[in-house]
């Protein structure tokens, strides 16, 4: 966006690389200061760009930078300060392409988002990018349970963290996987420390004797036979 001084972390940057194709419709959910927005409203990558947040606030805030600096058609952009389980979908042409991006939030309640905004996905023209900041493997499960196919995933690493990138939809016919895929580089010493964090979480978890947290130690542990092989 012209004449302001955009700044994007590398989640966020990763989330735009990931975006490869034009939308009619690219929906910013839970979109805080709108920074991963205004980037794809100057990269002209829909026709429209929909600012979501349930805080009022920032969406006045937001509102406002666009309408003192954005300098191209007013139709390009859209604020809605609503719940992101409440996207007006069915308000839209139902051959409109839509990307729903949900990230910054925990797995959990990304979810329940879901779980809101998929009986409304009627269109076969909707994708989402994801990026839950815990929770990854029961996000994943749920995704695979409501039959969403892999479009493409990634691993970055910000500020001490790690974040999963998910690009899925329904019309993708390349099966998702619990533990992630194409995502790992088992040559990136970062995507090896990752893997072991997460071995370990889980051998923590089943000392709780949690029958699942053993099965799902055992997916990660396969992955970490692969580093070996990889290396």
């Amino acid at each position: 966006m012209t004449n302001t001084n955009l700044k994007t972390g590398r989640r966020l940057q990763q989330i735009e690389q990931m975006i490869t194709k034009h939308y009619d419709h690219i929906w910013d959910c839970c979109c805080d200061h709108g920074l991963l927005g205004f980037s794809l409203l100057n990269a002209q990558v829909a026709e429209t760009v929909h600012f979501v947040d349930i805080v009022p606030d920032l969406m006045t805030d937001i509102e406002g930078k666009l309408q003192n600096h954005w300098q191209g058609s007013q139709q390009a952009w859209q604020v809605h300060c609503l719940d992101a389980a409440e996207l007006p979908l069915k308000q839209l042409a139902q051959t409109d392409k839509h990307l729903i991006i949900i990230a910054g939030i925990g797995g959990e309640l990304l979810i329940e988002i879901m779980r809101a905004l998929l009986p409304l996905c009627t269109s076969d023209q909707i994708e989402f990018v994801l990026c839950p900041v815990h929770h990854n493997y029961k996000v994943r499960q749920f995704l695979i349970a409501h039959q969403l196919g892999l479009i493409n995933e990634s691993l970055v690493a910000e500020n001490k963290r790690f974040y999963e990138l998910l690009h899925v939809s329904r019309q993708s016919l390349k099966a998702l996987s619990s533990v992630g895929s194409v995502m790992w580089d088992f040559n990136n010493p970062m995507h090896r420390k990752y893997l072991d964090k997460t071995i370990q979480h889980y051998q923590r978890s089943t000392q709780n004797s949690s029958v699942d947290a053993h099965a799902i130690l055992n997916q990660y542990l396969s992955l970490k036979k692969n580093t070996r092989a990889a290396i």
